[in-house]
């Protein structure tokens, strides 16, 4: 049985990939982007940020940017579903 790696060899989109190098370990900000926090007007206009235990809706949109957030605020994981 061959080992599938999300995002890697298991079909995950380069535009997540793209995000993912930018966003992941950062803080979201209203301040300018620089080595640790992310601005949030370089965003897309169609993302959420999902918080540890907050709930969300299941609905499927492929061109909205999910960011999910770790329980220190910075950014853990970044998918468009």
């Amino acid at each position: 049985m061959p080992l599938v790696v999300p995002g890697i060899n298991s079909g995950g989109s380069n535009q997540e990939s793209e995000w993912m190098n930018k966003l992941v370990g950062k803080k979201l900000s209203d301040s300018p982007t620089d080595s640790t926090n992310f601005a949030r007007q370089d965003l897309p206009k169609e993302h959420r940020v999902i918080e540890p235990g907050s709930m969300s809706t299941q609905d499927f949109k492929k061109d909205r940017m999910n960011i999910h957030l770790g329980e220190d605020g910075t950014v853990k994981k970044v998918d468009f579903k």
